[in-house]
């Protein structure tokens, strides 16, 4: 039976290294990075994250068809949910002041539908699936509409993906908790 587990927790809480934990006795991981290199700070944070996991483990870099990872492998994580919905946010709002509630249901849905792709192949292959994201809601509302509008986004995504996994996890000061 496929385990599919979601982690989720603040920035820096600890939650990467938990999902990536899970699969420490693993060579066979397929890891499905969702961040882009847009400026010399995100380059470093993924060349941080680029060392500190195991360099037998295959990588998969991309927003769009994360489906297209899965061949062969047991076992998959993806990194991060938060950051895939931000890549397709923005391609798909451009550079609008105001996301109408329409777009934003359009982006919620890409957004689900790009992970859920990705569990519903795995599953096939009876395989594994841990996937990383961050709890944005537990914090001061923001000031903007867009970022209150990503706020919303990710949360209603997060629900939506918790609720087909057979685990989840919340990490604070990591230290893991399971929610399910």
């Amino acid at each position: 039976m496929s385990r599919i587990i979601l982690v989720t927790g603040g920035a820096r809480s600890g939650k990467s290294s938990f999902a990536e934990s899970i699969y420490k006795n693993e060579k066979d991981v397929v890891y499905i990075a969702t961040s882009r290199i847009t400026d010399d700070e995100m380059r470093d944070r993924i060349n941080i994250h680029r060392i500190n996991r195991p360099l037998i483990w295959r990588t998969f870099e991309g927003t769009y068809n994360l489906f297209e990872a899965v061949k062969e492998s047991k076992n998959y994580l993806i990194d991060c949910i938060t950051i895939l919905a931000s890549n397709i946010m923005f391609d798909m709002s451009k550079d609008e002041e105001k996301i109408s509630i329409e777009l934003q249901r359009e982006i919620e849905d890409k957004v689900f539908n790009e992970i859920n792709m990705v569990i519903e192949k795995v599953k096939e292959l009876d395989g594994n699936l841990i996937m990383v994201t961050n709890e944005v809601g537990d914090s001061i509302v923001p000031e903007n509409h867009v970022a209150r509008v990503y706020r919303d986004i990710i949360g209603r995504v997060n629900q939506r993906v918790a609720a087909v996994c057979n685990e989840v996890y919340i990490v604070t000061c990591g230290i893991p908790l399971r929610l399910k």
